[in-house]
């Protein structure tokens, strides 16, 4: 809406580098101009270009009413619309300009800057920040761009400007949305708030609104959606009698901030493997198992195969030489044999030395990967991997039970039997599932076993692991898309299982696209995404036995920048004390797609140190 003036003055809009943006032609269609007038600035070509695609359009003419056009700064001027080809770096012909097109510097005003001033060099942005403030009594300055540039999503993000000749100026020394609050301040305007693009969403926008965009089209790309919204952020900045009550983004309890806690201690990170070893692992969505102690088979996904991006058919093996070099192989499924489906967000669980079982998983997010897979490995007959088979077996292709992905798989034992434990996860109907599945290993037969307690709410992109008999569950992302910071210990009991919560304080961080390990009765969070806090997620430690947590920073300065940890898998070498993490990255939208490049290990022996 535009803003309500109390006297005789007419309200007006100004819009900074507007573009081919058609909010005039959308306010104006749907009655929302309630009087006032829009005045649109940007560089001279794009605003004649601008002007001339308008006069080619009836159907935007008959918006604007009678209309003139002119060869001077003034291209286009109706009754309540005016497009002016300035540079915004030249003020004193951009006042002018304003001036002599009828703009009432006295009259209520909305400035909007939508991604403008971040390409302007640091000195034009906070000129024209402050030219706005002495030049509008009573105003609102509202602005739509990047920050955080200095994490893996930032660095990406920052890459793909450069890339365009366009790079980002001044999110060095305006990197979050206090450090831009302050800038307006000291420009001169007398109040100003700020929220990144995730607490908008999640707070300001009418749920109506939320749903009609959720409704658009299927989604499953939920790790790049929230990072790219925590890396734009909306700020309103006002000054004046009548504007400067206007909370444009009054404070909300829906959106807490949840910082960790300091860290505890470093995490050091190195590459295991690279180029000249054998082809890495650049995929995410994929899963991997290890077989035995020197060898690690990873499936499925979306990645890099033959100088494309596309969902990888081939399998990926890192094998152990000695105590401390690895090398990775990729190898196809036999011919003889069923075919990799391309699916991703499955998992894989280790049966034996030879047999791996794949559950769910997705070939598209309105088509899931139905049936069950089982891999068979056949080893060389000089014991390397050079020559090893990986076989395909349907073992049920009629099994629709997991019709779902992004769930768990979780190795449980109850009645001195083994079983699988699947839990939550999502589906084509259901975008958040709550139920949860057993599978006899034995007999590949789901079976019904009791399970009391209060049951957790629906989840996926959750972290499940094996503790005591029972399964783990941490985080994930629940229903409205709500990351989630509950731990939950399915605990055997003498006649099934028991939901049970462990209380852990202080408390974590809500994340979800982690991965999870239990290491001498702590258990390991790693990496993942959230929204409640603006630090890069480490390794977060929870004393299973106290519930006691503590952070854990990754020290990468030995490793290739950036690497994101989410859409990840984590091996956790016990004996070692190590951690490796596989693959990982995703598609950022326009941003383009980043693989990590490399196999990289974590240094574990400062938690073991601590104990």
């Amino acid at each position: 809406r535009t803003c309500a003036a109390p006297s005789a003055l007419r309200p007006q809009i100004l819009s900074l580098g507007a573009g081919s943006d058609s909010l005039y032609f959308r306010l104006k269609s749907a009655g929302h101009l309630a009087g006032a007038a829009v005045w649109e600035v940007d560089f001279p070509d794009v605003a004649r270009r601008k002007a001339e695609k308008i006069q080619d359009t009836p159907e935007l003419c008959a918006l604007t009413g009678p209309f003139q056009t002119r060869a001077s700064a003034l291209c286009f001027e109706s009754v309540d619309y005016r497009l002016l080809g300035v540079d915004l770096r030249q003020l004193s012909r951009l006042d002018q300009a304003l001036a002599s097109a009828g703009l009432n510097a006295a009259s209520p005003t909305l400035l909007l800057a939508e991604a403008v001033l971040t390409y302007l060099e640091p000195k034009d942005a906070a000129a024209l920040i402050a030219w706005a403030a002495q030049r509008f009594p009573d105003a609102i300055f509202v602005t739509y761009e990047q920050m955080r540039p200095h994490d893996a999503f930032g660095q990406v993000m920052q890459q793909h400007f450069r890339q365009l000749s366009s790079p980002l100026h001044g999110l060095d020394r305006f990197p979050d949305v206090e450090a831009q609050k302050h800038r307006f301040l000291q420009a001169g305007w007398t109040a100003c708030c700020a929220v990144d693009m995730n607490e908008f969403y999640r707070c300001f926008l009418p749920s109506e609104e939320c749903q009609r965009v959720e409704n658009l089209e299927p989604f499953d790309e939920f790790e790049e959606w929230h990072l790219k919204c925590a890396h734009y952020f909306i700020l309103a900045a006002s000054r004046g009698d009548t504007l400067f009550e206007t909370l444009v983004f009054p404070p909300s309890e829906m959106f807490p901030r949840i910082d960790p806690a300091s860290p505890s201690g470093v995490f050091p990170a190195s590459v295991v493997t690279s180029d000249s070893k054998g082809p890495n692992l650049k995929r995410y969505g994929h899963a991997s198992v290890l077989l035995n102690r020197n060898i690690i088979l990873s499936a499925g996904g979306f990645g890099e195969q033959e100088g494309r991006h596309c969902r990888v058919s081939k399998f990926h093996l890192l094998s152990r030489y000695g105590d401390f070099e690895w090398k990775s192989n990729q190898i196809c499924s036999c011919e003889t044999g069923a075919q990799w489906d391309g699916r991703l967000y499955h998992t894989m669980t280790r049966l034996s030395d030879t047999e791996v079982l794949v559950l769910g998983g997705r070939l598209s997010p309105v088509t899931p990967a139905l049936g069950i897979l089982q891999l068979g490995i056949s080893k060389s007959k000089d014991n390397t991997t050079k020559d090893l088979n990986v076989t395909i077996t349907k073992a049920d292709p009629e099994d629709s039970t997991l019709s779902c992905w992004r769930h768990s798989t979780t190795e449980v034992s109850y009645d001195n039997q083994k079983y699988l434990f699947v839990y939550g996860g999502r589906s084509v109907v259901e975008p958040v599932l709550s139920d949860w599945h057993f599978l006899h290993t034995g007999t590949m037969a789901w079976v019904n076993i009791p399970v009391v307690g209060e049951a957790p709410e629906g989840r996926h992109s959750h972290s499940a692991c094996s503790w005591q008999g029972g399964a783990l569950i941490a985080g994930g992302l629940g229903a409205s898309e709500e990351p989630l910071s509950s731990v939950l210990f399915l605990k055997p009991i003498s006649c099934g299982f028991l939901w049970e919560s462990i209380i852990i304080q202080p408390p974590i961080t809500p994340r979800y696209s982690h991965t999870a390990h239990v290491l001498n009765g702590k258990l390991l969070l790693v990496g993942g995404v959230w929204i409640h806090s603006s630090s890069v997620p480490g390794v977060t430690v929870i004393d299973l036995t106290t519930g006691l947590s503590s952070e854990y920073q990754i020290d990468t300065t030995c490793v290739p920048w950036p690497l994101m940890l989410h859409n990840h898998t984590s091996i956790l070498l016990p004996e070692e004390q190590q951690l490796l993490l596989l693959g990982g990255g995703g598609n950022c939208f326009s941003f383009g797609t980043y693989l990590n490049p490399h196999t990289v290990t974590l240094g574990l022996s400062s938690l073991h140190a601590g104990q």
